[in-house]
This record gives C-alpha cells, structure tokens and sequence, in this order.
C-alpha cells in the first residue's frame, strides 16, 4: 500500500492511526501542503482533488479519509473500528460525520488560505474563524458524548472505533490553535486514553518521517 500523506493534515492522521490499529503498514509518500505541492499537476494526476489522504492498494485507488478507512475495515476486519450493534455503529458513525462533516471542512488548509489569499483575512482573524466553528462543534459533540448512557473509554464503548480515530486529530489542531479544551472534559478524556495506545501515538504528526 501506498497513503499520500501530509504529517498535519488530520485527515491523513486519521488513516494513519487506522492503519496502526489494524497493523498494517504503508508506503507514505508526503505531499507538502504548505508548499502547495497538492496543487501542482504531478499531483493531481494522481488524485485530481489535490488533497490528502489518497491510498493506492494494488488496483485500488482510493480518497477521502472515511471512504479509505470503511475500506480498511472491511477489508482488515480485525480490529473491527464499527460496532457490531446496529446503534451503536450508527452513533459512531454520527460522531465521525461530526467532526468530518461539520467541524473540519470549515478548518482545513485550503480554506484557511482562501480567507488569506482571495479575502484577505489577517492571521489573527483566521485564528479567530478557526477556533469558533472547532469550538461550536466541541460544544455539541461534549453534549453527545454526555447523553451517552454509562462511562467508556472511549467513544462509543470501551475499545476504540472510527469516531475515535476521527476525534484525535481534531483535538490535535484544536490544541495547535489554542482551544481552550478544559470546556471539553469527556472529550479530553478521551483523547487522553487513545493517546495511550501506540496506534494512536505513533501517528501523530511530530512522528512522521516528513515533520519538520
């Protein structure tokens, strides 16, 4: 396997620590966002969206995060990152859609240099714009987590599963942009068990053979 990858980019992180967790490993070509290397054609002839994560597994070539992850998992079903109840599995995958749906896609790079680039928008303002929608997102997602009956580890139960995979990340950029996360006590709970496990661990992006 082959994973494009970029050591900040959460959505690359995602599969990272989803490949650790199934063991699996992967040829990690980086792709350097800050250089806007996504953007050039070599690039985008590989994957014509211009972002990461892309995983190529043999004839397989595959983008977005929770579309290469649901493969994984299907295809590495141990560890299983969905419940086996139906419920569950849907609040898990409700968790995820979440962050991936309403919380990053606000946050991530290309959309962060567009308020630069096109709007404008000084550095303080974009830190301003990049902490609200994580907060209001973290805000809804404590409240999710609390409503959960019982006490887990995790997520949703007690071993961890695609929302976890999911939510690490995100509290990695929230922290990078100062997020006050003592507002958010399940979640940095949470985060605090998954960062016991090496999966999660050695995918964080200070790891990563491109970090700088």
């Amino acid at each position: 396997m082959i994973l494009y990858t970029y050591f900040r980019s959460s959505a690359a992180f995602r599969v990272r620590i989803a490949l650790n967790l199934k063991n699996l490993s992967a040829e990690q070509r980086a792709i350097h966002l800050l250089n806007k290397e996504n953007r050039k054609a070599e690039y985008k002839a590989v994957n014509p969206q211009g972002l990461v994560p892309y995983l190529v597994d043999g004839d397989i070539r595959l983008a977005q995060s929770m579309a290469i992850i649901e493969y994984l998992d299907e295809c590495y079903p141990d560890p299983p990152l969905l419940p086996t109840d139906k419920v569950d599995r849907a609040q898990t995958r409700a968790i995820a859609q979440l962050i991936a749906c309403d919380i990053h896609p606000l946050n991530n790079t290309r959309v962060l240099d567009y308020l630069n680039e096109e709007l404008g928008v000084d550095e303080d303002r974009r830190k301003t714009w990049y902490r609200h929608w994580v907060e209001e997102g973290f805000r809804a997602l404590e409240q999710v987590l609390e409503n959960r009956p019982g006490r887990s580890s995790f997520c949703v139960g007690d071993s961890p599963t695609l929302a976890d995979v999911l939510l690490v990340p995100q509290v990695f950029n929230a922290q990078r942009f100062k997020c006050d996360m003592s507002r958010y006590p399940r979640i940095a709970a949470i985060f605090e068990n998954c960062m016991k496990l090496p999966a999660f661990d050695a995918a964080q992006p200070s790891k990563q053979p491109d970090a700088v």
